[in-house]
């Protein structure tokens, strides 16, 4: 007969971790007594992170005590309490290898549904003073699930787990666990999972993405950003042709000296450059989106100059048609969708040239689609592309372009040069036509990206359907740390003078790899203050999954399903050689 053992509850709170606060509800605490059980949570319960945790398919996490006991034997460890693994309810019986997706339990007088494995995260390991925990919950088919609750009422210690219910299709947490993050992905198991009407929304989707791929890696797991993994390593490219786009922006085009095709980018995506100032000096790597239209031919990359900028300022003194520049394959997902609806194309300043890349792709196709071109500049010298974007504009049935200068000089015509004088802003979305429903692919300056963000939001368009492209590195994810104010990468403190060089070619930062000082590349970012994406920290869960730019890495920990060829796990990685990450 299966019991309820303990009834745990707990609130998040914020917690010291390695220099850092995190806000957690990882530590649970039994109830004395008899516990209301609601449609999202236990009286008294709550979570730190409801992206990763909480809801209504995950409103219990239940956990087995034949587990604890493993745990303690496979760990040498004893002492465990109630809730040590941050579960709700600690029961006895109804081990993950038994217990199958949707089915039914009555404990209590509250009714309960199975819908998921539990997604371990790095708050586990803080928990059980173990960081290996996230890796070794998942590796063991042992992670425990959570339970919807499909009827209110109370629960309590002691309540019998009478089972009242179950699905049509037979798949137990433990299989479903091995089929998303084990490294086989049978066809028919994942058609079969998708069959389980009980399953989660968050688990349906990854099993979708595993059954329509057709490549390497995990797509089920790995992030939007390394949707498109290629080949590492760069390529000598000649410049055969510089163009002034505007008085502080030129662009190289781009061609194999050999009339080699070169590999054809989606519309978006960039190249990064490795540029080398001195023979003897370390690399500048800069990240260069490719402005022209798809091709095997050639690349075209626009390049803007600031005052203070090191790799803009050295292309243009040294660097001359017949030059040759080392080039990656292009990579990138910040790419234009197949779909058919509305778009919109948002940039100022030197952020036009991804979206350009994308209006080059949409005049070539002799699209239907409703195209919106919107452009900040300053003014007409500082307007690059203004009569390639017009042109364009032209071939499209439904082409609409809208300009606005901050500053137009006194010889910048009004109704030629630009629509409007001033800021985009919400309510020039209005003047422009901008439909809500629209497909938004927004790039710029820092600044100009959040205020268009909270615009657009603020204008009606859904969050995600907001697509951004951040030169100078990534949207960060850190679950459940406290935000402080973020600072710009830097060379981390101490740096040393040997060991393999690891270059963050989006942030533009190069370290010499330290095994004193960092377990792993993530770790090194971290200390550069690199915007990076992370969960498990164990190997597990994909989030740091990043594109290799090229140079090799060892794992350890193993992780328990490889990235995609062409990308790597920071998390668990450590260099072999010089090594450039797409961070």
């Amino acid at each position: 007969m299966a019991r309820l053992l303990s009834v745990n509850v707990g609130l998040p709170a914020n917690v010291e971790w390695n220099g850092r606060t995190v806000y957690t509800a990882v530590w649970k605490n039994p109830v004395a007594g008899r516990c209301r059980v609601g449609r999202l949570n236990l009286e008294g319960d709550g979570q730190g992170d409801l992206a990763g945790h909480g809801g209504e398919h995950r409103a219990v996490f239940v956990y087995q005590i034949e587990s604890y006991r493993y745990w303690q034997d496979q760990l040498h460890r004893s002492g465990f309490v109630y809730g040590q693994f941050g579960e709700n309810f600690t029961i006895e019986g109804l081990e993950d290898a038994s217990v199958c997706m949707g089915d039914r339990y009555r404990i209590g007088s509250a009714l309960f549904e199975v819908t998921q494995p539990r997604v371990t995260c790095y708050r586990v390991g803080i928990r059980m003073a173990e960081p290996r925990m996230p890796a070794l919950l998942t590796s063991s088919g042992r992670p425990g699930f959570y339970f919807r609750v499909l009827q209110e009422g109370e629960v309590g210690a002691g309540d019998e787990i009478v089972k009242v219910g179950e699905a049509k299709v037979r798949m137990t947490v433990a299989e479903i666990n091995a089929l998303l993050y084990s490294p086989d992905h049978a066809h028919s198991l994942l058609e079969q999972a998708l069959r389980i009407e009980a399953l989660s929304s968050g688990w349906r989707a990854s099993f979708e993405k595993l059954l329509q791929s057709r490549g390497n890696g995990n797509p089920g797991l790995a992030p939007e950003a390394a949707a498109h993994p290629t080949a590492p390593g760069f390529r000598r490219l000649r410049v055969s042709a510089i163009d002034q786009e505007s008085a502080d922006v030129f662009s190289f085009t781009l061609q194999d000296p050999g009339h080699q095709p070169l590999p054809v980018a989606l519309p978006g995506q960039y190249v990064v450059l490795r540029i080398l100032r001195t023979a003897n000096g370390a690399p500048l790597f800069r990240s260069y989106s490719l402005s022209g239209p798809p091709s095997a031919g050639q690349y075209r990359i626009s390049v803007k100059v600031e005052p203070d900028g090191a790799a803009g300022t050295w292309l243009r003194q040294h660097i001359h048609q017949g030059a040759s520049l080392d080039v990656s394959s292009p990579r990138g997902s910040f790419c234009l969708k197949p779909e058919g609806g509305p778009l919109v194309l948002l940039s100022a300043g030197i952020g036009a040239t991804p979206v350009l890349a994308m209006l080059h792709a949409l005049a070539s196709a002799r699209s239907t689609r409703d195209v919106v071109w919107m452009h900040a500049a300053r003014d007409r010298d500082h307007h690059p592309f203004a009569a390639e974007v017009r042109r364009l504009m032209q071939s499209l049935r439904k082409g609409r372009s809208f300009v606005c200068y901050s500053r137009p000089g006194p010889e910048d015509r009004l109704g030629e040069d630009f629509d409007f004088s001033g800021h985009l802003s919400q309510p020039v979305f209005d003047q422009a036509g901008i439909r809500p429903e629209a497909e938004i692919y927004l790039c710029g300056p820092d600044r100009f990206m959040q205020q268009m963000q909270a615009a657009l939001t603020a204008f009606g368009c859904p969050p995600g359907r907001i697509h951004i492209e951040i030169f100078n590195g990534s949207e960060p994810m850190t679950p459940g740390v406290v935000s402080t104010a973020r600072r710009p990468p830097h060379s981390p403190d101490g740096d040393t003078t040997t060991g393999p060089l690891v270059s963050f070619a989006r942030s533009g930062i190069t370290a010499h790899w330290n095994p004193a000082a960092y377990q792993s590349i993530l770790e090194l970012a971290e200390a550069c203050d690199v915007p990076v994406r992370w969960s498990c920290r164990a190997g597990v869960c994909h989030n740091c999954e990043t594109g290799l730019v090229s140079g090799a890495v060892a794992y350890a920990p193993d992780p328990l399903d490889q990235p995609a060829e062409g990308n790597i796990l920071v998390c668990c990685s450590h260099p072999v050689r010089d090594l450039v990450v797409d961070l």
